[in-house]
């Protein structure tokens, strides 16, 4: 974690999504339309955005640390990325600065020509293949655990340059739904197990590749349909051609996208992100039902649950809690005598709502718990006779290793507290966690089954999907991404 925040405390309480991704084919305004589609992914990373396009003949890149908005929005910017053709890529670090170097698209040029790659997810053998690589040569330029399939396609023995990418893909373990740029083609990929999302959109003729359709819908672009899990799409100027390079595996997509990680207004696998967020607050009253007064989500992303849980216990629903929006990570340092503010930067309570009111407040997860402590304190001194906190989703107990950002298995609270423990030391009246059969019920109304799941669902279970190569068992599951970075 970087300290660019407040408290970084308060800070590292909460998951944190790490990539989101844009391509498009056979438009003229391709830059201005891939800036403005990675401002719509901007809640997937906000510490920098990078674009690439090109124009037939040469290759154009534009990459900064920020957010898309601060960057991207100068004329000359957009105008200095030619062609009709582009990719794109918001990011958020895990560990150490960030650094232009680690920005992405990274880029490269081969014996056949440039090639551009932005990725979203985590490559969890990243750094046994940056071992290998460089016992064979390879020098890397960056941190990314992305420049692992630059170095792997470069060295392939294979032919041609898709064959090379492909081939490229089948070392790779873990996470990953990419976009590729050649002098020919816009190619996406999403891992076997399609863990993250991508998304095929269309605008005028031009094909478009994204992490969710909040990306098309800034654009006006239409949306087509999902990339399926283990899908490589190859777009050109004749069109575009599925191909199916890896063996068939049963999808583990990531549920926790529909708790937080996505837009409420996205569409993901065919489900309403707010839909789904509504049903969990649903599942979350049916099981935790308790007397109150008032429902109240911890904003922004406690909201639909709130929502979908007043509506079902028949409680009203009001804003206790009011959020600051022009608090970002640029926010000047607090000396150490305002340190104590915490999550009041952020945060402030609505005395007129809460004020002897029996409150149940409604967040989406617990992570380390030092925010929920917080929000309850300041509840409490706004005058809330009881204090409810209600989680739209399981205990965390597992960090996870395809592509967001957690703490160590030892900062997580659940991993090592029980429900009754974490209820004494948030300081609430009753803790009550959403199971995770109430979770799959919400998502699809399909029973979890423990051989087979269908989402990946390893930070709440230690289930996980892939082998964690680059793992030590030393705290826990410790992530030990390519040298202390993911993409």
């Amino acid at each position: 974690m970087t300290a660019h925040c407040p408290s970084d405390h308060d800070a590292a309480d909460k998951f944190r999504e790490e990539c989101g991704v844009f391509g498009i084919f056979g438009h003229p305004e391709a830059a201005a339309l891939t800036a403005l589609g990675l401002h719509a992914l901007q809640h997937r990373g906000q510490e920098a955005a990078g674009i690439v396009t090109f124009d037939g003949q040469q290759y154009y890149s534009e990459r900064h640390i920020g957010l898309v908005g601060d960057n991207f929005t100068k004329r000359s910017v957009i105008d200095r990325l030619r062609g009709t053709r582009g990719i794109g890529h918001v990011r958020y670090s895990t560990a150490g600065a960030p650094v232009l170097r680690n920005v992405q698209p990274l880029f490269a040029e081969f014996t056949g020509g440039g090639f551009a790659v932005a990725h979203n997810g985590n490559i969890t053998n990243a750094r046994t293949l940056q071992q290998r690589l460089q016992k064979s040569g390879s020098i890397f330029q960056s941190t990314s655990d992305t420049e692992a399939i630059i170095h792997l396609t470069a060295t392939s023995k294979s032919g041609r340059l898709l064959d090379r990418f492909t081939d490229a893909l089948k070392q790779l373990e873990g996470a990953y739904s990419l976009v590729a740029l050649t002098e020919k083609k816009l190619i996406g990929v999403r891992d076997p197990l399609g863990v993250r999302p991508l998304i095929l959109g269309e605008l005028d003729g031009a094909l478009i590749l994204c992490s969710e359709t909040c990306a098309l819908d800034i654009i006006g672009a239409r949306f087509v349909r999902d990339i399926v899990p283990g899908e490589m799409v190859v777009i050109t100027e004749d069109g575009i051609e599925s191909l199916n390079p890896f063996p068939p595996m049963r999808s583990r997509f990531c549920i926790f996208e529909y708790v937080y990680f996505a837009r409420p207004d996205s569409t993901i696998e065919g489900r309403s992100v707010y839909e789904v967020r509504t049903r969990i607050g649903a599942e979350l009253a049916r099981e935790t039902a308790t007397a109150a007064d008032v429902v109240v989500p911890v904003p922004d992303s406690g909201v639909p649950a709130a929502i979908g849980y007043a509506q079902t216990a028949g409680l009203p629903f009001d804003l206790g809690i009011i959020r600051n929006h022009y608090v970002g990570r640029t926010f000047i340092e607090p000396s150490d005598s305002i340190r104590h503010m915490g999550v009041k930067l952020k945060h402030n309570a609505n005395r007129a709502v809460l004020a002897g009111k029996r409150v149940i407040l409604v967040d989406d997860s617990i992570v380390r718990g030092t925010t929920s402590l917080k929000i309850v304190q300041m509840v409490r001194e706004a005058g809330a006779r009881e204090v409810h906190m209600r989680i739209a989703s399981p205990p965390t107990t597992d960090s996870c290793f395809y592509g967001v950002d957690t703490p160590e298995k030892s900062k997580l609270i659940a991993s090592h507290r029980s429900v009754d423990e974490i209820k004494a030391y948030i300081d609430v009246d009753s803790l009550e966690f959403l199971s995770i059969a109430g979770l799959y019920r919400a998502v699809g109304d399909i029973e979890r089954d423990p051989n087979q799941p269908r989402y990946c669902d390893a930070c709440f279970t230690g289930a996980y999907p892939t082998r964690l190569t680059d793992t030590s068992d030393t705290d826990g599951f410790r992530q030990l991404s390519l040298l202390a970075e993911a993409s």
